[in-house]
């Protein structure tokens, strides 16, 4: 190998979203290095594959609760084999397909499999990366190595064998017991995957609710409604867990509970501790995440980041979103765009589902903003009656002043999707007047929960006069 074979004009350290390469870098010779499975989290591990399990359990889920509204559907069990080959059949085959590409047959891109890590560079206007061994070198590195399943450290966990949420799909069989460690998404989402195809769930969360860091009246709700089918222990973590003959058992708070498998879902860390930014003078956050300005770069002129390394969000969309700014500003230096990240919004894809953007009501109450709050329950609109009166809703905050929405909460079927106007009305700078009274809402679709909503919060308003 020829010293001009580790010269490039571009490295990319990650092949998820760092994998969307847009055709105007078509004449860049380009390195791409991946130390894990090609695709990135989103595809192989992450958001792709555990929706493809949620909608078996939704539908098993739907099943038991149609009685409510005079149907008798009977659910005879859950082909867990037929479901799981379903999903990774499909995956898989992406996977090594965009590999096979990009290691043989894309031109001017040369995948190198390993861990990247930066090293001084001997040339000035140039950065290197070391990966296991081959030090190759060019003057833009984009990082976007994302992020990994955080350990927590519970007495013996390493010892008793665990998931995450890595290694948890691929399971050979369907667990009769699940414990499942953590109250975030991805605890929400594999809860009810797991109890919805017929494994007896117990989860265990610090804190007093799942899904704490949303909305109040959201947490409050979505745990009432997610504890009728799982067993749940809130407000402690297991202070050890250990294997025995009969399976894990996970002591916590006096109490042991003996569970087949254990899903460890506390959450994720970026990996730039793998990297050895210090090296290179990479500025970090307290929490891990290289530090970047809205054009994506990093303190060190020449080194761009994006994705779950790069921001905290953790969300797919975000890091596509970054990606497209990041490789158009490293191609037009003259040229810079930015990322926007004003109204992020976000979903758990749980049941119920839950979709939210901007802040919530303690978010405003903490800040002293001026708020008008409104809310309108599924069983208040049409076909929330058509639903059979559960207990979704869709909650706004809308600035009092400005009219300006700030904040929008939805719980329910198609939570994010019913969400979406919102996140476009708040991005735009829409008033909570224009999206409320100012378009046609369908007669009598779902979407009427968010127009009575915002209905809701604008009837508040003291009249003029």
């Amino acid at each position: 190998m020829s010293e001009s074979d580790n010269l490039f004009d571009l490295i990319i350290i990650g092949s998820g979203s760092g994998n969307h390469i847009p055709e105007f870098l078509n004449d860049w010779r380009i390195a791409m290095v991946e130390r894990d499975v090609f695709g990135g989290t989103c595809l192989n591990k992450g958001c792709i594959p555990s929706k493809m399990f949620v909608l078996p359990a939704d539908r098993a889920v739907e099943a038991a609760e149609a009685q409510s509204i005079g149907v008798d559907i009977t659910v005879n069990g859950a082909d867990w084999v037929a479901i799981r080959d379903r999903i990774f059949g499909r995956i898989d085959p992406i996977t090594e397909g965009g590999r096979e590409y990009r290691a043989e047959r894309c031109e001017n891109v040369t995948l190198i499999e390993g861990t990247g890590q930066f090293v001084r560079s001997a040339v000035d206007g140039m950065h290197s990366v070391d990966v296991d061994g081959r030090v190759i070198s060019a003057p833009h590195v984009l990082v976007a190595v994302g992020s990994r399943p955080m350990i927590p450290p519970i007495s013996g966990v390493f010892e008793c064998g665990f998931h995450t949420s890595d290694s948890i799909m691929r399971l050979e069989q369907l667990p009769k017991r699940l414990g499942v460690i953590g109250g975030g998404y991805i605890a929400a989402e594999m809860g009810h995957v797991f109890s919805g195809l017929g494994s007896k769930v117990t989860l265990f969360n610090r804190s007093a609710t799942m899904l704490s860091r949303h909305d109040a009246d959201v947490a409050t709700a979505f745990t009432k409604e997610f504890g009728k089918r799982v067993s749940l222990h809130l407000g402690h973590l297991p202070s050890k867990v250990e294997r025995i003959p009969e399976g894990i058992a996970v002591h916590c708070d006096g109490e042991v509970v003996v569970v087949d498998e254990l899903l460890l879902a506390t959450g994720r860390e970026p990996n730039s501790d793998l990297l050895k930014c210090d090296i290179v003078g990479l500025a970090t956050h307290s929490h891990g995440t290289l530090s970047v300005d809205e054009h994506m770069r990093t303190n060190i002129p020449g080194i761009w980041a994006i994705g779950d390394v790069a921001n905290e969000y953790q969300l797919k969309h975000v890091a596509n979103a970054e990606v497209e700014v990041a490789f158009w500003n490293v191609a037009h230096p003259e040229d810079l765009r930015v990322v926007t990240q004003r109204h992020v919004p976000a979903a758990v894809f749980s049941h119920p589902q839950i979709a939210s953007v901007g802040i919530t009501e303690n978010d405003a109450v903490a800040s002293n903003r001026d708020v008008l709050v409104g809310r309108r329950d599924y069983a208040g609109t049409a076909y929330g009656w058509a639903l059979g009166d559960g207990p979704g809703f869709a909650k706004v905050i809308v600035d009092r002043e400005s009219d300006l929405i700030l904040g929008a909460h939805v719980m329910g079927p198609q939570a994010a999707t019913l969400i979406q106007p919102i996140v476009q009305a708040m991005q735009f700078s829409q008033t909570a007047t224009q999206v409320a009274r100012e378009v046609y809402y369908i007669h009598p679709a779902l979407t009427e929960v968010i127009e009575n909503a915002l209905l809701d919060a604008l009837g508040q308003r003291s009249p003029v006069g």
